[in-house]
């Protein structure tokens, strides 16, 4: 994601810039592309989302209805994700084919499949915050016949907790300190760091020998 977002940003096309020309309904549909169509997966979704808020904050996106803007982008990030699973399950066979699949390409299809590997059913809520992986773990949950039940109710509660988290971050953060967006550069490295804490505490809690291993190897 720091890749991608600074990239635009390098464009000078940064996502307030983009909000502005686009407006909700565009907002809406790059959540949605990037959380579940794997055509989305070079959009900066979290930056977006925290533009949005900051946007919104300002009156300058949906009037200031922070609640209009936030249900809109979590019903555009879990429908996403459902129609991503969809996909996957219908197509599970040919995406499965990596010989024979030209899209999505097999690195990004190969790392969501090692986090969805590595992290079980919870990775589809974990997954909101790697960027390439959560626009294919969908998919990959699809093509691995995982119960609809369980990735739903993962599904669910991490399109809330992805969305309601970095536009309120963006909201508030455009009440307390309202230069903050002048400095979009910082901002993305802020929300970088963001985004890795939810990954940070599962590795903590999966391999505690190794982090407290000098050698990053299990103590004995």
């Amino acid at each position: 994601m720091l890749v991608v977002s600074t990239l635009i940003l390098g464009l000078g096309v940064d996502p307030q810039r983009l909000l502005h020309a686009v407006g909700l309904i565009g907002l809406l549909l790059a959540v949605f592309a990037e959380s579940g169509m794997m055509v989305g997966f070079f959009l900066p979704g979290d930056s977006l989302l925290f533009a949005a808020g900051l946007l919104t904050y300002r009156g300058d996106l949906a009037a200031g209805q922070v609640w209009l803007v936030t249900v809109g982008c979590v019903v555009a990030a879990v429908v996403g994700d459902q129609v991503g699973y969809g996909v996957g399950r219908k197509l599970g066979p040919r995406l499965a084919d990596r010989e024979r699949s030209r899209f999505p390409k097999d690195e990004h299809l190969a790392k969501a499949q090692a986090f969805f590997d590595h992290h079980g059913p919870k990775a589809i809520a974990l997954s909101r915050f790697v960027p390439i992986v959560r626009t294919f773990c969908p998919v990959v949950a699809g093509v691995s016949r995982m119960d609809h039940r369980v990735f739903t109710r993962w599904n669910v509660i991490g399109g809330v907790v992805w969305a309601v988290g970095l536009i309120q971050l963006g909201y508030w953060l455009g009440r307390i300190a309202p230069g903050i967006g002048d400095r979009m550069e910082l901002v993305v490295v802020a929300i970088v760091v963001f985004s890795l804490i939810p990954i940070g505490v599962e590795l903590i809690r999966s391999h505690p020998e190794r982090i407290s291993s000098p050698t990053g190897k299990p103590g004995r």
